[in-house]
């Protein structure tokens, strides 16, 4: 048994630390460390966080009583009652959908504050589901349900996200957020126009989930993650993989924008063979994920490869600006001895 240093002893080996070396130990500590040793530093160092804290709980809805409301509500709009009508669902209650849409996120948000997070992160993926199910399939009377009822999926997931990192660390965070990339990552929002004030507020799961990354181990570390995770997807039954990116049968498009933070991030590291597995694996596809493939070609100096595969993205989608401008780049550049 590990005995613990008394408190005069304590005193004693932190005596001739300095200023800057006790908030660097501090800073490992609270960075590091688990859930409650994080919550129990920032009381410490600001002291109303605690009574702010017990407030928000004291008014956190009970989890388990909007996961219940969560999967009724989603489950009579898979049905059509708020569309067509039935019993179920009063004339009233139909034209008021987009109240009640905004309540159960809300509300969902809100018991994230309370002690189980993980029933209500369930229920909030329940809302996530149904607006990206709702980007192409009529269950509202609506032109864009999620811009009627004012869902920033980007936000609330960020939130989610959060939430699991200050209760269960950063790596339980991580494998959360990659998983939720595959599944929902839409490149042009959640919103069937892609324009509008919700649309205005969102941003790409990709840009949100690379605000926690902060040190070149998370990105290496959640890189393997994604990983893991589209290797279990290319193993996946027909069924499992109609989950993920869902209105999307371009994988490759949809995470564009994340295989764009990796190649920027990984290029030139320790662990840069896993751009390597990015670029081949056989879960990914269509011109963006070649244009990928030309990019970090060009990155290892192939330039002969990536102009082969950057014409191979223009075949697919000629009208690419983004695709013209890099195949323009490489014309540009002096030819290989």
């Amino acid at each position: 048994m590990v005995s613990r240093w008394k408190r005069d002893e304590f005193f004693a080996k932190i005596d001739d630390m300095d200023t800057a070396d006790l908030k660097r130990t501090l800073w490992t500590l609270y960075y590091r460390g688990a859930g409650p040793v994080r919550l129990r530093i920032e009381e410490l160092v600001e002291p109303k966080l605690k009574v702010e804290r017990q407030r928000a709980e004291q008014k956190a809805p009970a989890a388990s009583d909007v996961l219940t409301e969560v999967r009724d509500f989603a489950s009579l709009a898979r049905a059509g009652s708020y569309l067509a009508g039935d019993r179920r669902v009063s004339p009233k209650e139909r034209s008021r959908w987009r109240f009640t849409f905004r309540r159960l996120v809300k509300e969902a948000q809100s018991a994230l504050n309370g002690t189980d997070v993980k029933v209500a992160g369930e229920a909030l993926s329940i809302m996530v589901d149904l607006a990206c199910e709702a980007e192409g399939t009529d269950y509202f009377r609506s032109d864009d349900p999620v811009e009627a009822a004012g869902f920033v999926v980007s936000d609330a997931l960020t939130m989610y996200w959060s939430k699991v990192r200050q209760e269960f660390g950063m790596d339980s965070m991580l494998k959360l957020a990659v998983g939720h990339l595959l599944r929902w990552e839409s490149p042009y929002g959640w919103t069937r126009r892609g324009f509008g004030r919700v649309a205005e507020k969102e941003t790409s799961l990709a840009n949100a989930l690379a605000g926690f990354l902060t040190i070149p181990d998370h990105w290496e570390t959640v890189a393997s993650y994604y990983l893991d995770e589209l290797d279990q997807l290319a193993d996946a039954p027909p069924r499992r993989r109609q989950h993920f990116s869902v209105g999307y049968t371009d994988r490759g498009q949809a995470l564009a924008d994340w295989h764009r933070l990796l190649l920027e991030q990984l290029t030139g590291s320790q662990n840069e063979e896993l751009l390597d597995r990015v670029a081949m694996h056989p879960a990914l596809g269509g011109p963006e994920h070649t244009y990928f493939q030309a990019r970090l070609a060009k990155e290892r100096d192939d330039l002969d490869a990536a102009a082969r595969l950057i014409q191979e993205s223009l075949k697919s989608l000629p009208g690419s600006p983004k695709f013209k401008q890099f195949a323009e780049e490489l014309a540009a550049l002096p030819p290989q001895p």
